[in-house]
């Protein structure tokens, strides 16, 4: 364990505090923007492409699995030019049925691990279940961190979980499971805390960073967002190294998602609009996509029966 060195400690302590009113009321602004119909077309097709399709719950069964896999492929089976999900979030227990279920179709299978989503267990048992999800196939592993150490400011321990996970998620071959790091934003307390933690994960090798579980509330939020985007871009401008950014947890409509979009393109920049880049993490919100793009190119909206229910 390299533990957080003086020079994480150094750029933690420097970085500017966050202006809340002026963030508040910049995201605000962001959230007003109109976009017209064949840009907005284009963004509901492309926060189809970016969406972690979820499901979270101590009731999921393979069969439930299976029907989300299928769902994340073909989510309208009636237009074959509507675009697959990104990848399909699931328990450990559940990442062989759903990698085997999306065969060679490209799909991720993302996988939360580290005793999501407390993240109260020791670092050995965290360890094992990430091993155990990259073992069943794990292409991406969702850790959550250990908001109790964060916010009493031990940040060396918060620092060596992620390296260690990071390293957890090697396979035989030598090729990685990405990582994405859970803040819990909804408590972490401050705009601060969230810029920290930002800093703090992608110095420790995150290859995404997250807001959040979506079991608590807030989840995901415009300013916490963009104080992230902020972070992976100033990050990159000193690094060289890109990271991406998944806000997950209360986004429920097409209209969300695209206050999202344009966010990204305002504060980080286009090279983000990719799901290589930018996730939703959700489970209602592709039913919403899907209505409006049907409504766009049939000029009415379906009947609730026009997509699944998940």
């Amino acid at each position: 364990m390299t533990g957080a060195t003086a020079s994480l400690r150094k750029t933690l302590g420097g970085l500017p505090g966050v202006d809340q009113v002026g963030l508040e009321a910049r995201a605000a602004g962001l959230g007003t923007r109109s976009i017209k119909t064949t840009s907005k077309a284009w963004a509901i097709d492309l926060a189809i492409s970016m969406v972690d399709l979820t499901t979270l719950e101590g009731a999921d069964t393979p069969g439930k699995v299976r029907a989300l896999a299928n769902k994340a492929m073909r989510p309208d089976p009636t237009d074959p030019t509507c675009p697959a999900a990104a990848a399909v979030c699931v328990y450990p227990d559940m990442v062989k049925i759903a990698k085997e279920t999306l065969g060679t179709s490209g799909l991720h299978v993302a996988s939360v691990a580290t005793a999501f989503p407390s993240g109260r267990a020791a670092l050995d048992i965290k360890l094992a279940d990430t091993r155990d999800a990259v073992e069943a196939g794990a292409d991406e592993i969702d850790m959550v961190i250990d908001r109790g150490a964060f916010l009493t400011g031990d940040y060396d321990l918060v620092f060596d979980e992620i390296v260690a996970t990071k390293e957890a998620c090697a396979r035989p071959d030598g090729s990685h499971a990405h990582l994405k790091v859970i803040f819990e934003t909804g408590e972490l307390q401050t705009y601060d805390n969230v810029r920290k933690a930002s800093w703090l994960a992608m110095m420790a090798g995150a290859d995404f960073i997250k807001t959040s579980t979506g079991k608590v509330q807030p989840a995901a939020t415009l300013p916490v967002t963009l104080v992230m985007l902020e972070a992976v871009r100033d990050f990159r401008a000193e690094t060289g190294r890109q990271v991406g950014v998944k806000p997950a947890g209360g986004i429920r409509t097409s209209k969300d998602a695209i206050k999202y979009l344009v966010m990204v393109n305002e504060i980080a920049g286009e090279d983000w609009l990719d799901p290589d880049w930018f996730r939703f993490g959700a489970s209602s919100l592709l039913n919403d996509l899907l209505l409006q793009r049907q409504k766009m190119a049939t000029g009415h909206y379906s009947g609730p029966d026009y997509v699944t229910l998940d």
